[in-house]
């Protein structure tokens, strides 16, 4: 939410909202479907159309994260989130990619909900920054994933 310089609530971005409109979008779709199947095949072409949209340097990451998402954690759920690649196990996000440009960023975001098992001590990182997606940032997260839903 933007604020002016002396902490003055100014409401929501025009990003924000936006994603606010996206979320109540999906909502309402996800309810129209029939089948928990036709639902799930729904919510997968919904989160591969909107990767293929993205900016090329976005895109080419968000496939790499769904391929790793996917194949480390066969059991998560693709679906759409606040317009966004999430992975919902039950119903219930536990991770998602953020592209840069969905909130006008330096850097995409790999992000992980509370429903994630990745506690450690009394704080731990909920979010990781992604410039590029490498082996080693694939290998990464997939240990990851794999250890949210342990």
């Amino acid at each position: 939410m933007s604020s002016t310089g002396n902490g003055a609530y100014e409401g929501f971005t025009a990003e924000e909202r936006a994603a606010m409109k996206e979320h109540a979008q999906e909502t309402k779709k996800a309810a129209r479907r029939a089948s928990r199947e036709e639902k799930a095949a729904e919510a997968k072409r919904d989160v591969l159309a909107k990767i293929a949209e993205m900016d090329e340097a976005d895109r080419i990451m968000a496939e790499r994260v769904h391929a790793v998402v996917t194949a480390a954690a066969p059991d998560l759920a693709p679906k759409l989130w606040y317009g966004m690649p999430a992975y919902a196990r039950d119903g219930k996000i536990v991770c998602f990619f953020q592209s840069a440009a969905k909130f006008k960023s330096r850097y995409a975001t790999l992000g992980f909900s509370d429903q994630a098992h990745l506690d450690e001590g009394a704080m731990w990182p909920a979010a990781f920054a992604l410039t590029e997606v490498t082996p080693e940032v694939e290998a990464r997260i997939a240990a990851l994933v794999k250890r949210a839903v342990s």
